[in-house]
């Protein structure tokens, strides 16, 4: 793959990925607190539910989307490189508060859910990285 083809697909994983999170936070705050992800119901295990502030968490997760998507259709660096260190802090941030909040966590919803936010953290770091390979 090209390095401009692993960007586009590093920025349409992320706009995938902040879409699922960001519609039904956005759209169903209640389902989404007693049921994400749909297959584990992570997210009740940090109580208590605040319907503003998890739609609040689903609209700025579909802002991201939106950007996303854009950058993946016109992967200009002047876009696509503060977009991805500002996602990679806000999932940084957000990574460090669950590895510290696992309590109530099986071992294996534990490891899975490190998995997946470590990788919220990692995948903005490959533009990042093509981009200031090539232009640095």
């Amino acid at each position: 793959m090209t390095r401009p083809s692993v960007i586009r697909v590093s920025l349409i994983l992320l706009a995938v990925a902040t879409v699922s999170i960001g519609i039904p936070a956005t759209f169903a705050p209640e389902t989404f607190y007693d049921d994400y992800p749909f297959f584990a119901s992570w997210v009740r295990l940090l109580p208590p539910y605040n319907h503003h502030l998890v739609s609040d968490v689903g609209g700025l997760y579909l802002g991201f989307a939106a950007i996303f998507a854009w950058a993946a259709w016109r992967p200009a660096p002047q876009l696509v490189l503060p977009l991805c260190w500002g996602f990679f802090l806000s999932q940084a941030i957000h990574f460090l508060f669950h590895i510290d909040h696992l309590e109530g966590f099986s071992t294996f919803d534990a490891t899975a859910q490190t998995i997946a936010l470590g990788l919220l953290v990692a995948v903005p770091l490959v533009p990042i990285w093509l981009l200031r390979r090539r232009t640095g």
